[in-house]
């Protein structure tokens, strides 16, 4: 039954992230049709063709492998003459004459799906990936005498691929389309359909995160008492205890003011020192403060309020961070500091985020998500000490997407957490993988969206710049001669793939080390 489980939560993984890229894609397709661009393809996957159908003049699809996904638009590499246009007639005539849209200035290009639809960052390439090798094999040679000046050179590889890119790009056109191409867009609408794809992956990922912090709930310490700390041992004290001890008190240990003052479970701390406590960190924070100090405890028992003056002990306790977690120093030992002690511990109850933490919230994950990226050169490192065996794996560290398929089938395997928690931990993870689609696909690199984003920006200040110096109208930007940074970049993205799945094979993030983490 626990094999069955574990196979269940891959799936559902599987269905999760493949819906994502769908809508991703759809991000990308409702657009483009909007704006008459011809779409002659809309897959989710990657590899063999499983299912497809025809409505219209596009193609639908689900591939093999659902960790990709593509739209197909004609004219995503500008045709070379097109690109050489230095006036307004020359472009018309380029694109057929049409549109007064072409005359002001609605012609422009970016890499086509060709350069690679990625559904998936990091962990896999879509059904294109044999064009972004340039189609340097046998499909190109045998089309090469159709073409002009088509002759293999020696030296020449590059323009050989660029005009081969150009030639597979324009095949789908129409005598009387040019101007439903993607070059002939104005750069204003090719920057919606590029941006449109991952802008869904985050509007997606905010909806998983008000699912799960507003509707489920998070788990929170309430201001009712759960526990009373008979002791109150320094925490440097502690450390030196035998472990047979530490949870135990000795006759020299100092009681702690709760249990001198007969503090029981289930008692509402209702204020201290005369401060409304209204949740658990503020009852904490006022604590901290009045290390020392002979202060009233307001409290309900069984409906009935009480209040007792107690001394707020000041002791050394360990110091955490924003999130919870033990401070460490150099040395590996936890820091501490003075503050003050009370002695209870509190009940911990779901409860809906407040709406006014939710946009908080969702700028830690999304920033967190950047910040994840920008040190994603030095995570890597760490990855291949890993794999070649002389650092250990971090639980908080880099996985792929194997490793994720992973987790999510222990999640719903265990029998240590409950339905809901289940439930939200997936949730969790799907959130996060959009925002990190959503964030990834920024990068300003080819095949990215955000490198075909930064094309039409550059596109567009490039057109400016020319009308402000008098110099005409000119042709869209040859976005195939980034042909070769586009293959550098799939390059390194497959090499990471291939290094993620091999650790995540070999030396996997396990959910119990998650759990011991505190992550």
């Amino acid at each position: 039954m626990t094999v069955v489980l574990y196979i269940v939560g891959i799936i559902l993984f599987l269905i999760g992230i493949s819906i994502s890229i769908a809508l991703h894609e759809l991000g990308h397709l409702t657009p483009a049709k909007k704006f008459g661009v011809k779409v002659t393809h809309y897959m989710v996957g990657f590899g063999p063709t499983l299912f497809s159908f025809r409505r219209g003049e596009t193609e639908y699809g689900i591939k093999a492998f659902p960790l990709g996904g593509f739209i197909a638009m004609p004219g995503m590499y500008p045709p070379e003459e097109a690109t050489k246009a230095r006036h307004e007639g020359a472009i018309a005539a380029q694109t057929g004459g049409s549109a007064g849209g072409v005359a002001n200035g609605e012609i422009d290009g970016r890499a086509d799906e060709t350069a690679g639809r990625l559904g998936e960052p990091g962990a896999a390439l879509d059904s294109t990936d044999d064009v972004t090798q340039g189609r340097l094999g046998e499909e190109m040679d045998e089309a090469a005498p159709l073409r002009r000046d088509r002759k293999k050179r020696k030296g020449r590889l590059f323009e050989d691929t660029m005009a081969d890119a150009r030639e597979f790009s324009n095949q789908e056109i129409e005598p009387g389309e040019e101007h439903r191409t993607f070059y002939a867009l104005s750069v204003p609408k090719r920057l919606v359909v590029m941006f449109s794809g991952p802008l869904v992956n985050l509007v997606l990922g905010i909806l998983i995160m008000a699912i799960s912090l507003l509707g489920i709930g998070v788990i929170t310490p309430t201001t009712t008492v759960q526990t009373v700390v008979e002791c109150a041992v320094p925490a440097s004290e502690a450390q030196q205890r035998p472990a047979s001890e530490q949870n135990t008190c000795r006759d020299d240990d100092q009681l702690t003011p709760a249990w001198e003052a007969g503090i029981k479970p289930g008692d509402e701390i209702t204020a201290i020192a005369g401060t409304e406590t209204k949740d658990w960190d503020q009852l904490s924070s006022v604590i901290k403060d009045h290390a020392g100090e002979r202060v009233d405890v307001d409290f309900i028992r069984d409906g009935k309020a009480q209040t007792v003056t107690v001394p707020i002990i000041a002791t050394e306790r360990p110091k955490v961070d924003e999130s919870g977690k033990a401070m460490l120093n150099p040395d590996g030992t936890p820091q501490t500091e003075t503050q003050g002690f009370f002695g209870v511990g509190p009940v911990q109850e779901r409860q809906s985020l407040p709406l006014g933490e939710f946009p908080g919230a969702v700028w830690d994950q999304v920033s967190g998500v950047f910040h994840a990226i920008l040190t994603l050169p030095v995570k890597l490192v760490d990855i291949g000490e890993v794999a070649v065996g002389t650092k250990d794996r971090d639980a908080e560290g880099l996985v792929g997407m194997v490793g994720v398929g992973r987790i999510a089938g222990e999640i719903v395997s265990t029998d240590k957490i409950d339905v809901i928690d289940k439930a939200q931990m997936g949730l969790g993870m799907l959130g996060s993988l959009n925002i990190f689609l959503f964030a990834f696909n920024m990068i300003p690199l080819l095949p990215l969206d955000g490198g075909h984003i930064a094309v039409g920006l550059y596109e567009g200040a490039r057109r400016r710049i020319n009308r402000w110096r008098g110099r005409g109208l000119v042709g869209p930007f040859d976005t195939a001669k980034l042909l070769p940074l586009t293959y550098v970049c799939i390059g390194l993205m497959l090499c990471m793939t291939a290094l993620l799945v091999y650790v995540d094979l070999v030396k996997p993030i396990t959910l119990d080390a998650i759990f011991n983490s505190g992550g």
